[in-house]
């Protein structure tokens, strides 16, 4: 077992503020706050853009841009302490609090809707191109977009003040709910053990197959405790948006995400369309697993556990955090540095301790540019993948510091490409490692091929489940059974014969945190759009080497400036709108998993 004692590190925010609610902090609160007070004054008072009033609208443009700076500063400082000690009040109300500045923000982002909303488009063309608005461009052009999906300001303004005691008050509650949540641990040697759901997930992928069932088991009886309320959030969530989306004339459900995702329906239509019609290999690689075992299938709580070998182990914080290290300066030397340099400036919270919240983020203020990485170290190698997944984010937020705030607004369907190229840096550079034995090569083998299945088949079963939640919500309420029984038929659908029979996690709905964003619905197929991507890109990396990386770099600079598709077609001469391009990428995976296979049989016949 690793020793508990090492087991990650606490970061440091004094980057953000000296301390919680010192001078520093209250006074750069106030300043804030009055500056959105007069921003909105001042907006609602000016008339739409105009070729009269281009200089008005272009001075509160840039002084809007400051105040979102030091808004995403504020509420990212927050959003730390707040995941780092999920059950301190202090830290909830504030949260609340800055929630309500956020939406005095918006106020003054109606206004700027209603302006954009019907400008003529040769006066917008003239007002983007002006000096003081360069990078900016195709920030301002989704502002346009989204103005011709408004209410009337009124009605904006008020579902903005809505949203923080309604809409969002259901996010904030099942975090609450769901970090203050404990299980019973009956360990396979007889120990019983009560542990923060903190904890839950790293134990379902032991590589211990009895701990996994314990966990799964101990787990989902404690949330079957608040599955009503889990239900309540998500029909309150899904019911809210619907009301909204009539009022914009958003025709669909998915027309908001797709935008947010920053992608057309085309890309999205021809990504499934290969997803579906290349199913076959992706679950391929949990029977061959499964096989190695003596099975038929997996059960969907172990989908991400490791083969059950003798090689597998706990790492320690040190051990975990030297695989990533080692592997991005064998394969990527400047992330290399990077990673060195975020250690030493604190910038990483891994420590394994009650009272977190679940998950890992990485989050980061444009005003000071520095970045957080906020995770739970339990010594899995998928916490060390983990690891490696969010400094691709961090390492994409610090080739953006250099450009105006706007220009750093990339879509998550970019963002988790830059993240995930991060893991097949991880998995390239242990692989080249002449250290690492053979059997550590198969095991890592194993997290990459599992986590590519992980990618493609669970987050496509989460899409479907929503899409089909949803579908279901617009006739009314969704019950829990119901849910449960959607979830089953998903996991089923889209795992087939690689979930064995019985295998299915009814109450997954209500354990994964992604369904409650009220910030985001389908949060889940930009990973799927994220791993094909850094899988083309990570394809080419191989093909052209080093000489590669600042191409990839260009990508990466290029996000919050242009559309996904012709940020692909610039850098990639790619066609996001052709099943092809995403089929490339999954027949991609037949050369790993024949190599998986052959450590398999080498490792069976050493045995």
């Amino acid at each position: 077992m690793a020793d508990k004692k090492t087991q990650g590190v606490q970061w440091d925010l004094r980057g953000y503020f000296p301390s919680f609610n010192g001078p520093e902090m209250l006074k750069f609160k106030a300043r804030l706050a009055a500056d959105i007070s007069a921003l909105q004054k001042k907006a609602s008072k000016l008339a739409p853009l105009s070729a009269k009033t281009a200089a008005d609208w272009e001075k509160l443009l840039l002084a809007a841009e400051n105040a979102e700076t030091r808004l995403g500063h504020i509420l990212s400082y927050v959003g730390c302490l707040e995941s780092a000690h999920a059950g301190a009040e202090e830290y909830a109300s504030e949260s609340a609090k800055l929630s309500s500045l956020a939406a005095e923000y918006s106020k003054f982002g109606v206004d700027m809707l209603r302006a954009f909303k019907d400008v003529p488009e040769k006066v917008f063309a003239a007002f983007i191109k002006r000096p003081k608005l360069l990078g900016a461009e195709h920030s301002l052009k989704r502002v346009r977009e989204a103005a011709k999906r408004t209410m009337t300001p009124a009605e904006e303004k008020l579902a903005a003040d809505l949203g923080v005691d309604g809409f969002q008050s259901w996010e904030r509650l099942y975090n609450k709910i769901s970090s203050k949540l404990t299980f019973e641990m009956k360990w396979p040697d007889g120990r019983v053990e009560t542990l923060p759901i903190s904890r839950w997930r790293a134990l379902m992928s032991d590589a211990d197959r009895k701990v996994g069932r314990a966990a799964y088991e101990g787990g989902n009886k404690a949330w079957a405790t608040i599955e009503d309320s889990c239900a309540s959030a998500l029909n309150a969530l899904a019911g809210t948006r619907f009301t909204l989306y009539r009022r914009r004339s958003i025709k669909h459900f998915l027309d908001q995400a797709l935008f947010g995702a920053g992608i057309k329906r085309t890309t999205l239509d021809a990504m499934y369309a290969a997803v579906h019609k290349n199913i076959e290999p992706v679950r391929e690689i949990l029977r061959v697993k499964a096989a190695a075992m003596g099975r038929k299938g997996i059960a969907f709580y172990e989908r991400e556990a490791p083969l059950p070998m003798k090689d597998n182990k706990l790492y320690t914080w040190e051990e975990g955090s030297a695989k990533v290290s080692g592997a991005f300066d064998r394969v990527y030397p400047a992330l290399g540095t990077y990673y060195k340099d975020f250690l030493k400036k604190k910038w990483l919270e891994s420590e394994a301790r009650g009272g977190k919240r679940p998950g890992a983020f990485c989050t980061g203020s444009n005003l000071t540019h520095e970045q957080q990485v906020y995770m739970t170290f339990n010594g899995s190698l998928g916490d060390v993948n983990t690891l490696a997944h969010e400094m691709g984010h961090a390492w994409h937020s610090h080739l953006l510091k250099e450009m105006r705030p706007w220009a750093t607004e990339y879509p998550m369907t970019l963002a988790e490409t830059a993240s995930i190229f991060g893991e097949h840096l991880l998995a390239e550079g242990i692989q080249a490692d002449p250290g690492v034995s053979e059997a550590q090569k198969l095991i890592m083998l194993d997290e990459y091929l599992s986590g590519a299945a992980v990618t493609i088949l669970d987050i496509t079963t989460r899409f479907e489940f929503e899409k089909a939640m949803y579908d279901e919500r617009q006739k009314g309420e969704v019950p829990v059974a119901r849910l449960k029984e959607l979830m089953t038929q998903s996991q089923k659908r889209i795992f087939g014969s690689a979930l064995e029979t019985g295998g299915e996690d009814p109450l997954f709905w209500a354990s994964k945190l992604h369904f409650y964003m009220a910030g985001v619905s389908f949060y889940n197929f930009p990973y799927t759009f994220g791993f094909l991507m850094a899988a083309t890109l990570f394809t080419k990396f191989k093909e052209e080497g080093p000489s590669f990386l600042p191409k990839y770099e260009a990508f990466l600079r290029l996000t919050g400036s242009d559309t996904v598709e012709n940020v692909a077609k610039r850098t990639l001469g790619a066609d996001l709108g052709d099943p092809a391009f995403w089929a490339t990428a999954i027949k991609g995976l037949a050369g790993p998993l024949a190599r998986y296979r052959k450590l398999l049989e080498g490792m069976k016949a050493a045995a």
